[in-house]
């Protein structure tokens, strides 16, 4: 488990983390999203130790991860700008890893040859596109069997049926070995699929932490008719995050369960009302819709 407890960070002035706290369970597909400059990669770079906070604490089982060789052998990262030396290559690399990761398991870095069918080993890094270099980050970091995995925006530059082969292996490795994964990322509908537990990060600091399963089950896509051409005055009990509408037919997105939300609707003896799922982009944006996140109307 990672714990993050009032985590403070600045520069020059600026307050990147603001007393963030977060929870990363053992074993699960932690999804950290938020705006750009919500402070995800610099939160990211505290974790695997890179960044030492200015105050509060980070542990990894309980240990410090800061100037902590012995909790870094078990993390490894992929950064959304990868750094390799000089003219290196996979197997230069390979060996590098090997030397610093005591779990480096060569015999899966030969069977994982065979995802990355495209990768020539002894092609110097640098002279890869970007998502072949992904992908030999990817080859790498699985061969370490780090017991946890810290992804800045893993998949980006891939192609679909490789997003696919990446996903498909950490999820083995989630399953089969109880690998910890923490993955930073904008593409919440790849995240749906993949976390069960996701941390929502705005201005420095966590402002929703929950499975995947509270958070879609707290909120709740509603659309009613009301008999009446003008709308009721809905009772304060009732926390509307957003209202729109097409015709007469009213899209309101409520706070609470669905059997809850359309308890309360029933007040109004709507001719019809129905309760839809709500995706994870949908809550992202309209949870974030108070902090200067929300989606206007633009008349273009």
């Amino acid at each position: 488990m990672i714990e993050v407890k009032q985590v403070v960070k600045s520069f020059d002035g600026f307050c990147a983390l603001d007393n963030l706290t977060m929870t990363v369970p053992k074993g699960s597909i932690y999804g950290l999203v938020g705006p750009n400059g919500a402070g995800k990669s610099t939160i990211l770079r505290h974790l695997c130790g890179v960044y030492r906070p200015d105050s509060g604490q980070i542990t990894l089982e309980g240990a410090p991860v800061y100037d902590n060789p012995a909790v870094k052998r078990r993390m490894v990262t992929i950064p959304d700008e990868l750094y390799y030396f000089g003219s290196d290559s996979i197997r230069d690399m390979m060996r590098f890893y090997a030397k610093v990761y005591p779990q480096f398991d060569p015999v899966r870095y030969k069977k994982l040859a065979e995802a990355f069918p495209g990768l020539d080993e002894r092609k110097p890094i640098r002279r890869m596109s970007k998502g072949m270099q992904k992908q030999a980050a990817f080859w790498l970091a699985l061969s370490c069997r780090p017991d946890y995995l810290l992804l800045d925006e893993p998949v980006d530059g891939l192609d679909p049926v490789m997003r696919r082969q990446v996903w498909s292996l950490l999820m083995g490795d989630v399953a089969e070995h109880g690998t910890t994964v923490l993955v930073s990322s904008h593409n919440l509908r790849e995240l749906e699929d993949v976390c069960d537990h996701v941390g929502l990060l705005s201005h420095g600091k966590v402002a929703l932490e929950r499975s995947l399963t509270d958070l879609q089950g707290g909120t709740v896509k509603l659309q009613v008719v009301f008999a009446e051409g003008e709308l009721p005055q809905l009772d304060e009990d009732i926390a509307v995050l957003h209202r729109s509408n097409v015709g007469r037919v009213y899209t309101y997105i409520v706070r609470g369960s669905a059997e809850e939300v359309q308890a309360k609707f029933a007040r109004y003896q709507p001719m019809y009302q129905e309760a839809l799922p709500l995706t994870l982009e949908e809550i992202f944006i309209y949870e974030m819709g108070g902090e200067d996140y929300a989606v206007r109307e633009i008349a273009l």
